[in-house]
């Protein structure tokens, strides 16, 4: 108890110093925890003498981010995401796996079975590394979030036919070692298993504990969840963080997610951060001592391969430039689950132990460049996108978004800010450089540019947007200018501030689903709030309200149906157009 007490303590004094550091450097979270690890591991300081028992425990980590990704992926979004799991999935890791194992079997001379146990593991990416990355910034849920979380979910899925193709190489007998094909079907069983589960078990279980209301319920519940999926996949030889992703897919459509996901959110930053410190305790600093032009070549090699190969082709799936190359940086690092295949490989005899370590030494140091290269992108599209003295940057290098805000003055703020209070990426868009300029002051990236002409909006990523909502206060926008957006981009829900009943007009017709008068609800909510301190009841309030936005509604499509503001004006209460007498007498205050 005593030496569990002393190591947990260790580990977490580690974790909080190094963390606080590199988070005031700008570095990230990630670099801290491993190089923490690797200060108290047994390469160094050797407070902790068995890194490999602490990555068993910590990998449920991996498992409880897939789970929470998962509870974010309802199956319906993930089916619409088929095309970039198969597609843009399965090329880049076919290609980027054959690749790297053709050059080490050219520049590191190893015979070519070794070199595709060596090559197919690293074409893999950190899932642990890079959805953390893609949560804290807000664009796991945007279109360029989705093309990375795809990769990396059909990542996870080749890791049962890899784990095949080291088992078909294998010059040694491995009897506990399922065949491929039994792996396969074990995997399809598995998922229609813990399919059925969910629907059938895992939901209704939920209902019950939320009528219960016991919150410490939840918590237990929700662990169980995913270490019960989990445990399934491992006893069968498959991928742990799979199950615990299909668990959360099953649960996406829970009314419970959002209290799922803060009660398991703690477990998960405890549980990754002591993953990623235990890869630091992994490293074998000899080995970077005795073949440090080695290890630091073959790192640069896996980056700038993996690199190569993913911008052409995120660019062929549609992506724009600017965010082709971040994509391309961002999935170009080697990952965890190369730890578990270099394993497999040494265990089949594939490579030697001291080729295991080599290349272990290649994926961490490959993990530890991503921070630098994420600040690489950022200041090379912040370079490319200078237009003057005052950034007047166009959406060339937006982010691709699930919003698209055009006008970002009073209005504008408060819708996109809404949307962004529930981490919903936006593009802002805004013609006016005063208002850009303004923006930056407070943190706000605003890009130039008149939003409601269709080439620009196609620039911004209109066309993968799932929401356009012009917010600009121009009373000419009709439906002359609208009506072409709504054909060019037909899935987009699409919203209109409107300026006065004048602009209400000229939009009849099209078919969207609101038209906001800017100051309406604002007057309604003012004209309420009057009737009560003058000593109306909250019910006749109510009704005078009801009324009014009847009435206000009537009047308009009789104006819309015959082009005439004076149409309906019988509808408008006035001074002999009022409310019943004897409700008013009823309500009205008292003179004293």
């Amino acid at each position: 108890m005593t030496t569990v007490l002393i190591s947990g303590a260790v580990m977490l004094g580690a974790a909080l110093l190094f963390v606080t550091i590199f988070r005031r450097l700008g570095l990230g979270a990630t670099l801290g925890y491993i190089l923490g690890g690797a200060v108290i591991g047994p390469q160094i300081l050797g407070l902790i003498g068995d890194p490999q028992a602490i990555m068993s425990v910590s990998e449920i980590g991996i498992a409880l981010l897939l789970f929470l990704v998962g509870l974010e992926l309802r199956p319906s979004r993930l089916w619409r995401l088929r095309r970039d799991i198969f597609g843009l999935g399965l090329a880049q890791v076919v290609l980027s796996g054959l690749a790297l194992a053709a050059l080490i079997h050219f520049v590191v001379g190893v015979s070519w079975q070794a070199s595709l146990a060596l090559g197919l593991p690293l074409g893999l990416s950190s899932t642990a590394q890079v959805l953390p990355m893609l949560r804290s910034s807000g664009e796991l849920n945007s279109p360029y979030g989705e093309r990375a979380f795809s990769i990396l979910l059909f990542q996870d899925l080749s890791l049962i036919p890899l784990i095949t193709i080291v088992g078909a190489l294998s010059r040694a007998p491995q009897p506990d070692q399922p065949a491929g094909w039994v792996l396969a079907l074990y995997t399809v069983a598995a998922v229609a298993g813990l399919v059925l589960a969910g629907r059938f078990l895992i939901n209704p279980f939920f209902r019950l504990i939320g009528r219960l209301g016991e919150r410490e319920l939840f918590v237990v519940a929700g662990l169980f969840t995913v270490i019960a999926a989990s445990a399934l996949m491992h006893s069968l030889h498959l991928s742990v963080a799979l199950g615990a992703f299909v668990a959360g897919v099953m649960l996406a459509e829970s009314p419970y997610r959002h209290e799922l996901e803060s009660d398991v959110e703690p477990f998960r930053s405890v549980l990754l951060g002591l993953f990623f410190m235990s890869v630091g305790m992994s490293l074998d600093l000899g080995v970077i001592a005795d073949r440090p032009l080695t290890v630091v070549g073959l790192a640069l090699m896996v980056i700038a391969v993996k690199a190569a190969l993913l911008y052409p082709l995120a660019r062929a799936f549609g992506m724009k430039q600017g965010r082709a190359i971040s994509l391309a940086l961002l999935l170009s690092q080697a990952g965890e689950f190369g730890f578990v295949l270099f394993t497999q490989a040494t265990a089949a005899q594939l490579i030697l132990p001291e080729g295991a370590s080599l290349f272990g030494a290649v994926i961490t140091l490959s993990m530890v460049s991503t921070p630098f290269l994420m600040r690489f992108i950022d200041w090379l599209q912040a370079r490319m996108s200078a237009r003057g003295e005052v950034d007047l940057e166009g959406p060339e290098f937006s982010p691709e978004t699930n919003a698209i805000v055009v006008g970002y003055g009073r209005f504008g703020q408060t819708v996109a800010q809404m949307l962004m209070a529930k981490r919903i990426p936006v593009t802002l868009i805004d013609s006016k450089p005063s208002q850009i300029e303004l923006s930056s002051e407070f943190g706000t990236k605003v890009y130039y540019g008149d939003g409601t002409r269709l080439d620009l909006l196609r620039t911004a990523g209109a066309e993968r947007a799932e929401a356009i909502l012009f917010c600009h206060d121009d009373p000419a926008f009709d439906a002359g200018a609208l009506k072409p957006v709504l054909e060019a981009f037909p899935h987009a829900l699409v919203m209109v501030r409107v300026f006065d009943r004048r602009q209400m007009i000229a939009l009849d017709g099209c078919d969207v689903p609101l038209l906001q008068r800017e100051v309406f609800e604002s007057a309604v909510v003012m004209g309420r709030e009057a009737l009560r301190k003058l000593g109306i009841a909250d019910r006749e309030v109510a009704r005078v309200e009801g009324e009014y936005r009847q009435r206000d509604s009537e009047r308009l499509q009789m104006q819309s149906e015959s082009g005439d503001l004076h149409s309906g004006m019988d509808r408008s209460f006035g001074p002999t157009q009022s409310l019943p007498d004897e409700v008013i007498k009823q309500d009205a205050p008292r003179s004293t």
